[in-house]
């Protein structure tokens, strides 16, 4: 007796081997995206971020000290001595850069530290040899500038909070499971980064400007 086979039916195609490896090599990439993967670059970019904004508002207070200089000069010029510290210091703050890539050199960032902290120490000078000259101090110009440069400072202290902050975090997570996991397999070349040293009591607080 002749058999007659279905033509129309076909055995459903075997799936390859290296097709599942693929499929499970998609599932765990998917995976390791949830587990936090990305976690430490993305915190690495917030670290270079903030401390943008620290050197943004540093220059925006460098900008300022040169008209008040002036402004200064013109009712208390012989306070040059006062004048020519605060001249100096500025030139030495802004001579010091600390970018992204040299953002871990505990030596670079310390200059940098110490260049502002001289900075700071001779605006205080300035302002306080300003007290002596009630013109000055009634000054439009002058008056001017005081408010800028203390929003500027009350900036500077948001600013260094918050790159403080995101130094903890980077380094936390990279110290700690399951970031320090994904540290040494995949970045290790991202070290641990170097934070601003609080260097005096309220050192996080804004220096006092008002008259």
């Amino acid at each position: 007796m002749p058999m007659y086979y279905d033509r129309s039916f076909s055995p459903r195609p075997r799936v390859r081997p290296h097709h599942w490896q693929w499929l499970a090599l998609l599932c765990l990439c998917f995976a390791l995206s949830g587990c936090g993967i990305n976690r430490i670059p993305t915190l690495d970019e917030q670290v270079k971020s903030a401390w943008s904004q620290v050197e943004n508002q540093y220059q925006r207070r460098a900008d300022l000290i040169p008209n008040l200089v002036e402004t200064v000069k013109g009712y208390a010029s012989q306070e040059q001595e006062t004048l020519t510290a605060v001249i100096e210091a500025r030139s030495k703050a802004t001579s010091i850069q600390v970018d992204a890539d040299t953002l871990n050199d505990p030596e670079q960032l310390q200059q940098f530290q110490q260049a502002q902290r001289q900075l700071s120490g001779a605006l205080s000078r300035l302002m306080a040899v300003s007290e002596r000259y009630p013109e000055l101090k009634s000054n439009q110009n002058f008056l001017a500038l005081q408010s800028q440069l203390e929003g500027t400072e009350n900036r500077i202290a948001v600013a260094r909070r918050d790159f403080i902050q995101a130094v903890e975090a980077y380094n936390t997570e990279i110290r700690t499971f399951p970031g320090s996991i994904w540290h040494k397999l995949m970045y290790s070349d991202m070290p641990i980064r170097e934070n601003f040293e609080a260097t005096a009591e309220n050192a996080d607080q804004a220096p006092q400007v008002n008259f």
